[in-house]
């Protein structure tokens, strides 16, 4: 996977290469699709970022959607038995910083053949069905093995957070944001020493979170820098809704409302144009 720049050419698999210096602060622009790392690229995007240090520019946080598949990448070996499944992170639930259970909303047309492929897998260590909110549609609270290759973790290493994932048949596309693209080259490091395939699908490119909306609500980017800042979103947390809502002065509903709400409006910023307004 290659992380495209205007300083090299990257082996684009699908979709186009736009160059990064015509990206505006007003709307996101589409840097690179379907594109793979290679040594060459890492090495082009961290010199890049290099000459460029001391230019009086902002540092621009991007929004990136990434593929990437192992077999020991959590729940795999479940959704390879249960093709039905898709799994899908909840993200106002995150990782209960005390028992480290990670909450995902699991659709299959067959619960009892999922769990049977829970038992059968190794990344997985103990399984509860927490609720059923509707036909074919439960939430689910997993604890991972020492096998597991948790993406989670190298991400908020990077800074970053994971607004989305969700599984593409045995393969596992991430929705993240980070404050600038060479962050992306711990995933990519990451990767290489793991034997992880991994794609970049898209990237989007803004201002940095703290000098333009991309759609935000003042109250939502308050929340969000809050929340990063305080390790809410990092895996496990180190910071509790309570601890983010006391540090705003407002109630922990408040809080999760307005960190459910500037997260969505993130996801829809970073896989549209930017134009359609969430609820």
């Amino acid at each position: 996977m290659c992380l495209s720049t205007a300083s090299f050419a990257p082996e684009i698999t699908t979709g186009r290469h736009v160059p990064p210096d015509t990206a505006t602060t007003a709307a996101p622009q589409t840097t690179v699709a379907g594109t793979r790392f290679t040594d060459q690229s890492k090495e082009a995007i961290t010199s890049r970022h290099e000459s460029k240090a001391t230019l009086p520019q902002k540092m621009t946080d991007i929004k990136a959607v990434v593929r990437l598949e192992h077999p020991d990448i959590v729940l795999t070996e479940t959704v390879s038995h249960d093709r039905s499944s898709k799994v899908k992170s909840v993200s106002e639930a995150g990782t209960d910083p005390t028992s480290g259970r990670f909450f995902y909303r699991i659709e299959s047309v067959d619960f009892s053949q999922f769990e049977d492929g829970l038992r059968e897998d190794n990344t997985v260590g103990d399984f509860e069905r927490v609720i059923e909110t509707r036909d074919g549609e439960a939430i689910y609270s997993f604890e991972y093995t020492d096998e597991a290759k948790i993406i989670s973790p190298i991400i908020s290493t990077a800074s970053g957070v994971i607004l989305g994932m969700e599984n593409e048949g045995e393969a596992w596309v991430f929705t993240v944001w980070m404050p600038d693209r060479t962050n992306l080259v711990h995933l990519w490091d990451y990767a290489k020493q793991n034997d992880v395939e991994i794609e970049l699908l898209r990237v989007n490119e803004y201002a940095s979170l703290g000098d333009t909306d991309a759609g935000l609500t003042d109250s939502q980017r308050e929340a969000l820098l809050v929340a990063v800042e305080r390790g809410y979103f990092e895996e496990p947390r180190n910071a509790t809704l309570s601890d983010v809502a006391a540090e705003l002065d407002i109630s922990q509903p408040a809080a999760s409302g307005l960190l459910r709400r500037g997260i969505k409006r993130l996801v829809v910023s970073s896989l549209t144009d930017g134009s359609e307004t969430p609820e």
